[in-house]
């Protein structure tokens, strides 16, 4: 009995997806030989019949998924020619790699010896050796197709004959060397953009030019120009562009006002944060006969400005989105558009693309229209103000701003009763002096006037999804951009729900609304709480990323099947390919190219992270600032996050997070628990764990780095 039970389990341990890699790296080992099923496992060294039974089925799977082919039956060869697989690098922070390639299941793992000059982001060829047992896939760069980037951001040390260009970034990990009539003007010590011209085979470092220079390091100019081309986003538009946007009329022709629905005499108005100029959207409300309401929500019709294939269009369609950094907006359009023209600024005749809804008390939709309007704002409203009359009941446009709340709230339980998720993470504000430099670290403050303009915005992203992507009949279908986010992987959320336990706290896995249910259960519990931004921070890791699809998978967080972005085209090109492809279906145009529309999905949700990435480093950049004079002074913090390297520590007063070095843990020899997210001692069992509260020391606020180092305090 324990001998067949011994033999299942070990039959078990061969699953397809292990087995179809140890098969793809012997025919990558292999590239010109033509092997069987009985080759194939004698080759893996297995006897076993149900096993090889389950390689014949792993060949034909692979042969399937184009990786191998059948050459006559029975016989497998590898399609891929010279055993080679092209995907992208990505470099860990111990300067060793991984390569994604559709073609093998899991990622390739790259030693840092066989990079061969490669860089995180490039897509490169990969020759695969072969598998070994519990490894992943190992192999060698012996291309790069295509640099992720060629420019990087750093400091020039120049001598009197030759200069080197120094990067703390991963993406370059090494010196540039650049000869000095390279310099461009360039002095030492100056912060600079520089671009690599060649890279000799056997030399260990490239050879560069300076193509920028930004300043001198500190200069709050120089920084924020510097996390900007650090992401590869422009930070100035060209004179041609100007000169393109500088030719748009302002005035509106005539002949829109004629074919276009019009809400002039309808009471109107924007609520936006107190520093915004581009004002995207704007509500509507009035009553319709037997007590139901007609909200339009007007959103700028920045698509009948920049027509497709102009220089306005490339550049808006380049550029992906707006970039916010703590101290700027670095707008997606010149301002002649985002402040101007397409704003849609109080007291002014706007055009629009709307979304109308007739809704009863209860906000469900009884009715919906979609078109091209002219519109004009009554009043601008910010966050506070709009609060303020919410919370007294009184002041301009009181009644609209009073029944569009009331009906926001409705839609907000609605919302999160179907299962929505519910992430309120606290996000810092800074007060800034004339140069750029933090005053103060604040919060800020998110109210019912928030979720006012949050729910009406989701209603006109999912009914317009929904309009376009909810059909039955499949000859009606027509491509379409989403916005989709995946489920979350069950291993995380798994790891996640086991460390929650250790606070008291439980997250019910049995179904998608149950998980969803639990969340919200649990933000709520950890509300005002030391640890309530290390739960979010680490529920929201939990989670896949929203992006950009033509294929609809639906979005979870939201628990929206259908979800697309349509409210804010001055800020994101994926709103004004909506609009696009909203008006042209309207008039009953043919379906888009789904693979061309699918590639700028692709583009767009790399440059939002890549402006997501930008924010941060200018808020942590703005955070070590404002902690540079704060050397010696002692904080209460909570254990953020947990490495091999260390633990990080965010402050609770400011949520600066800074990094305590496990090398300055001198107590005992520490291990880190990836699992339980802690460094334990090996000799005493003490146990730092993220969520901890500790005291720490500012011991030094690192500004070229951006970082913080603490020391705890016992």
């Amino acid at each position: 009995m324990g001998t067949k039970k011994h033999k299942k389990k070990k039959s078990a341990a061969f699953d397809k997806r292990s087995l179809a890699n140890d098969v793809l790296g012997i025919f990558s080992n292999n590239p010109k030989k033509t092997l069987n099923n009985k080759e194939v496992s004698k080759l893996l060294f297995i006897t076993k019949k149900p096993v090889r039974r389950l390689i014949a089925e792993v060949l034909n799977e692979l042969t399937q998924r184009n990786d191998l082919e059948e050459v006559y039956p029975g016989k497998f060869k590898l399609r891929s020619k010279g055993g080679h697989f092209i995907g992208k690098l990505d470099i860990a922070a111990g300067g060793y790699g991984f390569v994604n390639s559709e073609s093998v299941a899991e990622d390739i793992f790259i030693s840092q010896k066989n990079l061969n000059h490669a860089l995180n982001g490039d897509t490169v060829k990969v020759h695969l050796y072969a598998k070994r047992k519990g490894r992943n896939p190992e192999g060698e760069v012996i291309e790069i197709i295509e640099r992720s980037r060629d420019t990087f951001v750093g400091i020039v040390e120049v001598s009197n004959n030759f200069a080197f260009f120094l990067t703390d970034s991963r993406q370059m990990p090494y010196d540039m060397f650049i000869p000095v009539n390279k310099l461009n003007g360039a002095g030492d010590g100056q912060k600079v953009i520089a671009r690599i011209t060649d890279w000799p085979r056997n030399a260990k470092n490239p050879l560069g030019e300076v193509v920028e220079v930004l300043g001198d390091p500190g200069d709050n100019e120089t920084e924020m120009h510097a996390i900007l081309s650090e992401y590869g986003l422009p930070y100035r538009f060209s004179e041609e562009v100007e000169a393109e946007a500088a030719r748009i009329p302002d005035k509106i022709p005539d002949s829109e006002y004629k074919s276009r629905r019009d809400f002039r005499e309808v009471p109107t108005f924007t609520i936006d944060p107190e520093d915004a100029k581009d004002f995207d959207d704007a509500l509507s409300l009035r009553k319709l006969p037997g007590g139901r309401w007609e909200a339009g929500i007007h959103i700028a019709d920045v698509t009948y400005y920049v027509k497709p294939k102009t220089l306005l269009d490339h550049e808006a369609y380049e550029r992906g989105t707006s970039v916010y950094l703590v101290d700027r907006v670095v707008p997606m359009l010149p301002e002649k558009l985002s402040n101007k023209v397409c704003s849609l600024r109080p007291d002014e005749e706007k055009l629009c693309f709307s979304a109308v809804f007739a809704l009863d008390n209860e906000a469900n939709v009884y009715d919906e229209w979609y078109g091209r309007t002219v519109i004009r704002s009554d009043r601008r409203f910010n966050y506070k103000e709009a609060q303020q009359i919410i919370d007294i009941g009184k002041g301009d446009l009181s009644s609209e701003i009073l029944k569009f709340n009331e009906l926001a709230q409705k839609l907000r339980k609605r919302r999160f009763d179907n299962g929505s998720i519910k992430f309120e993470r606290s996000e810092v504000r800074f007060e800034i002096d004339d140069t750029g430099h933090p005053l103060k670290i604040m919060f800020a403050e998110h109210g019912q006037s928030n979720e006012l303009i949050e729910e009406f915005m989701l209603l006109a992203n999912r009914k317009v999804a929904e309009l376009i992507g909810n059909v039955k009949d499949k000859k009606d279908k027509k491509t379409f951009v989403y916005r989709v986010h995946d489920r979350p992987d069950p291993a995380k959320l798994g790891r996640f729900s086991k460390f929650m336990r250790k606070f008291g706290y439980r997250i019910n896995l049995s179904s998608n609304k149950a998980i969803s249910d639990s969340m919200n259960k649990l933000m709520a519990d950890v509300k005002g709480k030391k640890i309530q931004d290390m739960v979010e921070t680490l529920a929201v890791r939990t989670m896949a990323k929203a992006e950009y699809s033509t294929k609809n998978i639906g979005h979870y967080g939201l628990a929206f099947r259908f979800y697309t972005h349509f409210t804010s085209p001055i800020r994101r090109y994926p709103d004004m390919i909506v609009h696009h492809m909203l008006g042209d279906y309207l008039e009953g145009k043919a379906s888009k190219n789904s693979k061309k529309y699918e590639r700028k999905c692709l583009h767009s949700s790399d440059m939002e992270q890549r402006a997501e990435d930008a924010e941060r480093a200018s808020i942590k950049y703005k955070q070590v600032e404002f902690m540079l004079d704060k050397t010696g002074h002692q904080y209460e913090g909570i254990i953020s996050g947990v490495a091999e390297w260390g633990i990080y520590v965010e402050i609770v007063e400011n949520l600066c997070e800074g990094l305590v070095p496990i090398r300055d843990l001198m107590d005992d020899f520490y291990e880190y628990d990836e699992d339980n997210y802690c460094l334990t001692g090996r000799n005493t069992g003490k146990k730092y764990q993220m969520g901890d509260t500790v005291n720490v020391e500012v011991i030094r606020a690192n500004l070229p780095k951006r970082q913080l180092d603490f020391a705890l305090v016992e």
